[in-house]
């Protein structure tokens, strides 16, 4: 009897913050595949970022900012499409994100090809949202931010849940911060939707 050949055995490999990995779309698109369990980035130099799996915590929060969104969605289905947190989008300066919650207008979601809405979208939603989780730099999350106002986002929220503080962005305006708030407003942007943040703080 010919005996089974040996596999390979596989090892973890640390990588510390200082040392940046690059890779190219292609291999970008490839790691996600591969890792779906992962929250994968790419910045617009390539510069690999892993963000794993959130805590219950902001799990919880993050479910709650969805089902609103989501239920104004479904209602306003005419108006464009929501995305959760686990949609990649590839924005015009070649970075690969993934915000927290985003949603974009009909007629842009419309114009692109099946194909380009299989893989990551090639734009920048229009709406985008930012849920700070206990392990993430604040100031990563808002270069993030001005990341997506940049590339064509008209409204973005970073909400901290922590400090129960959220900084509103919007196209060529000064960042507005809000303490703790009860609501936000979807603006122009997402007509008539309001999140409800009591559940977000609690």
């Amino acid at each position: 009897m010919i005996p089974a050949p040996l596999q390979p055995k596989s090892l973890l490999l640390e990588i510390p913050n200082e040392i940046a990995l690059t890779v190219t779309p292609k291999q970008f698109a490839a790691l996600a595949a591969a890792n779906r369990d992962l929250r994968l980035e790419r910045t617009k130099i390539g510069h690999l970022i892993v963000n794993p799996p959130t805590g219950s915590e902001s799990g919880k929060r993050n479910a709650k900012i969805a089902t609103q969104l989501g239920v104004w969605g479904e209602a306003n289905e005419q108006l464009g499409e929501y995305f959760d947190s686990s949609t990649g989008f590839e924005l015009p300066n070649g970075a690969n994100r993934s915000p927290d919650a985003s949603w974009i207008r009909k007629e842009r979601w419309d114009a692109l090809t099946p194909e380009q809405r299989k893989g990551f979208a090639p734009l920048c939603p229009d709406f985008v949202l930012e849920l700070r989780s206990e392990t993430d730099s604040l100031n990563d999350l808002r270069e993030k931010m001005q990341e997506y106002m940049e590339n064509g986002a008209r409204l973005g929220w970073l909400i901290d849940p922590h400090n129960k503080r959220v900084e509103i962005y919007r196209i060529g305006q000064a960042v507005e911060v809000l303490e703790n708030p009860r609501t936000l407003s979807g603006e122009t942007v997402l007509p008539r939707f309001t999140l409800t943040l009591k559940r977000i703080w609690d």
